[in-house]
């Protein structure tokens, strides 16, 4: 049975379960997400080509571990922008900055809050006057992260 909401397109079980099978692992062979959700290569191969042209599935990118590059140093940071800048343009503007693990548009004062890691204060601050040179930025507030007490 295929879902559907009004203003979306359509995809099933079978297309969710590929989702989930991609989302796990985005290198899976079509053979292998074929063996997860009972179809072959072939079919698995016409399905992801169809969610790619409907745009469901719009692209894949590799996800490194910044502990792994040693990025330890974590800080929060709230942005406030120019008047009618737009989630794209945050989106653009923050996307620039390796150091940059997630953003997002939140509601109350800030335009948007930022998530950063950093080897260390020295690259954090760095980091900050790069993201703070954008003429959209008029002011940051920055909470850097002492410890983690729980994570998803």
């Amino acid at each position: 049975m295929r879902s559907e909401r009004p203003g979306s397109l359509q995809i099933d079980a079978i297309d969710q379960q590929i989702i989930a099978c991609l989302l796990e692992n985005a290198r899976a062979s079509f053979s292998q997400i074929g063996d997860s959700v009972g179809l072959s290569a072939p079919a698995v191969k016409r399905r992801v080509d169809r969610l790619r042209a409907d745009k469901i599935i719009t692209g894949y990118r590799a996800v490194v571990s910044q502990d792994a590059l040693g990025w330890t140093t974590e800080a929060f940071i709230e942005i406030f922008c120019t008047g009618g800048t737009s989630a794209s343009q945050i989106k653009a503007s923050v996307r620039r900055h390796p150091e940059v693990v997630a953003c997002y548009t939140v509601s109350g004062e800030p335009d948007a809050l930022v998530h950063m890691r950093a080897r260390d204060i020295h690259h954090l601050e760095e980091a900050l006057e790069r993201l703070r040179g954008d003429r959209m930025i008029v002011q940051t507030k920055t909470s850097i992260v002492l410890s983690r007490l729980l994570e998803a």
